[in-house]
């Protein structure tokens, strides 16, 4: 199966490009694979992702990566910002989220109100 993937800032070296703006490739995954194996067959590790979004829906943010097993479908498109990416966290409520993610910050006390998560 192929999925579309767009790497930002530094991220995109994992796309083969050294402009530290953006590259997007489309890498073909064995069926059943999760966004742990699209990390490992791109050669990202985890912790140098921020922000990430599966198909339009929040799935990370540093420090907080509830989408490892996520699994993934032909045509899913992946975006993954580097850890320098900001995102306002006033922005969040509302955004659509992956279920692991709902589910992680439900969990949480703060609800996800913060820039940046220690595991």
């Amino acid at each position: 199966m192929r999925v579309e993937v767009w790497l930002y800032g530094p991220l995109a070296r994992y796309g083969g490009r050294d402009d530290n703006i953006f590259a997007q490739v489309t890498p073909d995954l064995r069926a059943g694979s999760t966004l742990s194996d699209l990390l490992a067959q791109l050669g990202l590790p985890t912790e140098e992702r921020g922000i990430t979004f599966i198909n339009g829906q929040l799935s990370a943010m540093p420090g907080l990566q509830p989408d490892l097993d996520h699994p993934l479908a032909e045509g899913d498109r992946v975006s993954f910002f580097h850890l320098k990416s900001m995102w306002p966290f006033q922005y969040r409520h509302g955004v659509a989220m992956t279920d692991e993610m709902q589910s992680t910050l439900t969990r949480r006390e703060d609800h996800g109100l913060r820039s940046r998560f220690d595991t």
